[in-house]
């Protein structure tokens, strides 16, 4: 039987443009670093310590809900973004690896103007 705490797990990441990947989640990646990992254009610019947005993504409303409160920062972040959707934006860099995510599916929200 496969430790489900610490294994790879899967997700789709639709990029700006609406195309599919599908890639892997390796335990202690954050979801920030899966994207970037994989060759998705997450910028990440403040290394995945909340202080900046460019790891801004969009995750289905139940995803969102079983991720819990976001943080103040996070939350400060998000709300200064010009795509903020309080159903779905979160900060990629603020989700942790869980086998209970294995599957979703992440968009990649529009880079701010």
């Amino acid at each position: 039987m496969t430790d489900t705490t610490t294994a790879t797990i899967g997700l789709t990441a639709l990029d700006r443009d609406g195309a599919a990947s599908e890639l892997a989640w390796e335990p202690g990646q954050s979801l920030m670093e899966a994207l970037r990992d994989n060759g998705l254009p997450v910028l990440a610019s403040c290394g995945g310590t909340a202080s900046c947005a460019t790891c801004h993504v969009f995750l289905d409303p139940a995803v969102v809900t079983r991720l819990g409160e976001r943080g103040e920062d996070e939350m400060e972040l998000l709300e200064e973004t010009e795509h903020f959707d309080e159903a779905t934006s979160r900060l990629s860099c603020q989700v942790a690896h869980d086998a209970a995510l294995d599957g979703i599916t992440v968009r990649l929200a529009p880079e701010e103007e």
